[in-house]
C-alpha cells in the first residue's frame, strides 16, 4: 500500500492509500477519486515531503474523542476532524443510494455495465472489498462517524 497526498481542482488536501502507483492512476484517469469536502473529481497528486526513518519511535498519534486517549492539547483538532467526517457521512448519504449488504454485488454490477451507474454505499467484507479492487472496481473506506454530537 501506498500513501498520496492529493488535492482537488479546489484546493482541498486530502490523503488517499492504494495498492500501488498503478492503482492510483487507472482511479485518477478513470475520476474515480473524489474529493471527501467537495465531491470533486479532478484529482492530483499534491507535493510531498519524503519521510525518512532515523531509527527514532514515531509520535503517538492524536488521540481519537472517545478512544481513551488524553488528547488535551487537541480537542479543537478533533472536533474538527469529527465534524468534517460528520458532513462527508451527510454528503454521501444525501447523494448515493444505500444498498446495504449488497454492496459487492451491486459495485460489480455498475462496474460490468449490467445496471445503469450511480453513485452507491453499503457494507462489505475487508477481503471482498479487496477482492473488488483487484477486479478494478473502484471502491473506497470512509470512516463511518455517528451523527450525533
Amino acid at each position: 500500500m501506498i500513501l498520496f497526498e492529493l488535492k482537488c481542482s479546489h484546493g482541498h488536501r486530502f490523503e488517499g492509500w492504494f495498492r500501488n502507483g498503478a492503482a492510483y492512476e487507472a482511479q485518477a484517469a478513470a475520476q474515480a477519486i473524489t474529493c471527501p469536502v467537495c465531491g470533486d473529481s479532478g484529482i492530483d497528486k499534491a507535493p510531498m515531503a519524503p519521510r525518512i526513518a532515523k531509527g527514532r519511535p514515531e509520535p503517538a498519534a492524536a488521540a481519537i474523542p472517545g478512544s481513551g486517549g488524553d488528547g488535551a492539547g487537541d480537542k479543537a483538532q478533533q472536533a474538527e476532524i469529527l465534524t468534517q467526517l460528520r458532513e462527508l457521512r451527510r454528503k454521501v448519504e444525501e447523494s448515493a443510494d444505500y444498498v446495504g449488504e449488497r454492496f459487492a454485488e451491486e459495485a460489480r454490477r455498475i462496474h460490468y455495465g449490467e445496471t445503469d451507474a450511480r453513485a452507491i454505499y453499503g457494507e462489505t467484507s475487508s477481503d471482498e472489498a479487496e477482492r473488488l479492487r483487484d477486479e478494478g472496481v473502484p471502491v473506497a473506506r470512509i470512516p463511518w462517524v455517528p451523527t450525533g454530537n
